[in-house]
């Protein structure tokens, strides 16, 4: 990933631009995606829309474009999804998927506004996302989705992993907050350390039930709970 170089400050040395950052893009970004390719238009819409940290920008493409390498068509699942971000780039990079769903127990005011920013940059994603709000216990997948979350806090990487293995899903995990007081990965504790233990052992967990395993990083730069974990079944 090249990150585009920060504008010149009025006085005094510019600030980097760190693609880990919390704050949001906003139009005053707009010149560092100037270019044709499909992450510059995606990054010009998000700018418009003022809303989104930016962060979730690179972290979005990274799991997006990854997952795609490997997994094509199906109805895209983003759990824990908030705004949609990864839940628009998965459409936009297979147009083979019809629609995809974004389920979180609260979606944020602001995703409407992110989600009409671009359907408007691209109008193929006309009345092809919605957004539930509620637990995603509840809500009914299908083993022809395709199930992804950037940052399911916690526990939820394993509902997710558990709930796509039920219904024999591909799934695709960036994991964060781990819980170091669960049993997951406890035996590894001796080598590994306590997180890289539990997605170490969840791996291994979700292949034993017959899938094939990806592991893979993404850049530091952007996340330090950078470990993708990508599965589908045999």
């Amino acid at each position: 990933m090249t990150v585009p170089p920060s504008p010149p400050a009025s006085s005094g040395k510019a600030a980097a631009f760190r693609a880990s950052s919390r704050n949001r893009l906003t139009t005053y970004d707009l010149g560092r995606f100037t270019g044709p390719t499909l992450f510059d238009r995606i990054g010009r819409a998000v700018c418009a829309a003022g809303c989104l940290p930016r962060k979730e920008l690179y972290e979005s493409w990274e799991v997006a474009r990854r997952t795609r390498r490997l997994f094509r068509g199906g109805r895209v699942v983003d759990v824990a999804g908030g705004h949609g971000l990864l839940a628009h780039m998965m459409l936009l990079l297979d147009g083979s998927s019809s629609t995809a769903v974004v389920v979180d127990r609260a979606i944020p005011p602001s995703a409407a506004k992110l989600h009409e920013g671009l359907v408007e940059a691209f109008p193929r994603l006309a009345n092809r996302v919605s957004f539930v709000s509620g637990e995603f216990n509840e809500f009914e997948l299908l083993g022809t989705d395709v199930i992804v979350s950037v940052h399911a806090c916690g526990a939820l990487t394993d509902e997710i992993l558990d709930r796509a293995v039920a219904a024999r899903a591909p799934v695709a995990v960036l994991p964060c907050c781990h819980n170091l007081n669960d049993e997951t990965g406890r035996e590894l504790a001796g080598w590994l350390d306590g997180p890289l233990a539990m997605d170490v052992a969840r791996a291994v967990r979700i292949k034993a039930y017959g899938y094939r395993v990806w592991t893979q990083t993404i850049s530091e730069e952007i996340t330090p709970k950078n470990r993708l974990l990508l599965a589908s079944p045999s």
